[in-house]
């Protein structure tokens, strides 16, 4: 018997969708396969700019058994995100889960932080964030009922050298994760910022870093999903992952 406290009980009848941004590669789509695995019958809405790489991540997450649309988006752009939001609402319905995933990382000292690169980055990482986030949070403070997850860094806790704009925006997302809890936590929603440490993803190819001293997406992908399970009278506000070895 279903617990009437389990996120299968959802207001919404048919199984829940789930809208992961940066679903391409990476993270991204770890936490797409994760739940295509683990939720019987789950729709995913996947967004990403890469088409190709979705459509790569699709065909996994469709023969573990989920149904899939691919919605190639920059979620940078305020036209385009309105646009994926009528979209998915056509094919989809509602969102009931809400991953913010999408980002991208450059390393660079403080004093030669281009300002092109820096607005790219918290672009990338942060107004996104919010312009999705923002697209699709006011259905669930209707159906009282939606999962919304952040994904930060440790970098959005503190100091990270040669990460200027990557912490600045990783804190900008700790922060609208915490405003957009406060505010919707008598609504039904619950919010949850996610913090990992280095963990493995194309980007680090070639970087000389031995891949077993960082974390597998896997296991990140994995802690999305768990942290979704609990029953409704439960949030996980925040959750620190770091390498069992340490930071690099």
């Amino acid at each position: 018997m279903t617990s009437p406290l389990s996120p299968a009980s959802a207001a919404t009848k048919n199984p829940p969708v789930v809208l992961i941004t940066g679903a391409s590669q990476g993270i991204g789509a770890a936490i797409a396969e994760v739940f295509a695995h683990n939720l019987p019958g789950v729709r995913l809405a996947l967004v990403a700019r890469n088409a190709e790489n979705l459509a790569a991540t699709a065909r996994t997450c469709t023969a573990a058994g989920a149904t899939v649309e691919n919605f190639p988006c920059d979620v940078t752009d305020e036209t385009a995100v309105a646009a994926l939001t009528a979209a998915v609402g056509q094919r989809l319905g509602p969102v009931d889960v809400l991953i913010n995933n999408a980002g991208v990382f450059v390393a660079a000292p403080f004093v030669d932080t281009k300002v092109a690169d820096f607005d790219r980055i918290v672009a990338a990482n942060l107004r996104s964030a919010f312009l999705v986030t923002q697209a699709f949070v006011p259905a669930m403070i209707a159906q009282k009922h939606g999962d919304v997850f952040f994904m930060s860094s440790i970098a959005g806790l503190g100091a990270y050298p040669n990460s200027a704009a990557y912490c600045a925006a990783k804190f900008g997302v700790t922060g609208l994760a915490q405003v957009l809890r406060a505010e919707t936590r008598d609504h039904g929603v619950r919010v949850c910022c996610v913090h990992p440490g280095a963990t493995w993803s194309p980007s680090w190819a070639g970087s000389g870093v031995p891949e077993e001293r960082i974390m597998p997406a896997e296991d990140v992908a994995q802690a999305f999903f768990d942290v979704y399970k609990l029953g409704r009278r439960t949030v996980v506000e925040e959750i620190v992952l770091r390498p069992q070895l340490g930071d690099l």
